[in-house]
């Protein structure tokens, strides 16, 4: 997170008559959206409670826009019984937000398509490669889908990850991953973009990763991903823009 979040303040940072807040978790939010144009969230959790996620939907529905990145698709993790297996847990926010997190294999390499029209996709090409955290998001309501790629089966381990029921996130032609879409909620908008995983050897939980990161498997020890291509940052910076007035 530490990365991640100066990455966003020095994008935001190029609005030099924008105020930027900074909070940890969800708490106070009435206090830090009232007068807000953007609200950016990064990482899976604190999640909101029930009275900080209406607090949101309110603002959103008033106009309010939340670029909502990587993590933010996830949350709460429940213990399968018997196992040391984890199942990740959908709640109230995941409606609002448009998607909800299932697994991710190993950090991968992959191709983005870029598959919709908007601001956010304004300058990019019509695909980028980049290497990441491939999300598997099950995707909730109506959407415009901007951002997909092609991964016909979840490639993870026996034991890799988070468990699931059903692979949710495949879409109807067998090979589709959402990975980026906008929505609105009232008078307001929602966009998700599922990329930017990043760590320090610090902060680093990767057991290992795909051939195609590195041909020993070994993990990086700092990992920036999709943060260090243009695309990304292409997109980060028109998300900017998209939320803030002018």
């Amino acid at each position: 997170m530490d990365y991640a979040r100066l990455r966003l303040l020095g994008f935001l940072a190029e609005h030099e008559d924008a105020t930027t807040t900074v909070a940890n978790d969800f708490g106070e939010l009435d206090k830090w959206l009232d007068g807000a144009n953007l609200l950016m969230t990064y990482v899976a959790g604190p999640i909101p409670n029930a009275e900080q996620h209406a607090t949101l939907r309110v603002w959103l529905q008033a106009g309010g826009r939340w670029f909502a990145l990587h993590g933010t698709s996830g949350g709460r993790a429940a213990r399968i019984e018997g196992t040391r297996q984890r199942k990740m847990v959908k709640e109230a926010h995941h409606e609002t937000l448009g998607s909800f997190f299932l697994n991710h294999p190993p950090l991968r390499r992959f191709d983005v398509a870029v598959t919709g029209e908007h601001p956010l996709t304004s300058g990019l090409p019509d695909s980028f490669e980049t290497v990441d955290e491939l999300y598997l998001i099950e995707p909730i309501g109506e959407s415009n889908v901007l951002l997909t790629t092609e991964l016909a089966e979840d490639p993870s381990p026996p034991g890799f990850g988070f468990q699931y029921d059903t692979d949710t996130s495949l879409q109807p032609d067998g090979k589709t991953r959402v990975l980026g879409y906008v929505k609105d909620v009232g008078k307001g908008s929602v966009a998700y973009v599922a990329l930017g995983h990043c760590h320090s050897p610090r902060s680093n939980s990767q057991p290992f990763v795909d051939a195609s990161v590195a041909d020993d498997g070994v993990t990086p020890g700092t990992f920036r991903g999709s943060w260090e291509t243009d695309a990304f940052q292409t997109l980060v910076r028109n998300a900017v823009n998209w939320g803030l007035p002018g």
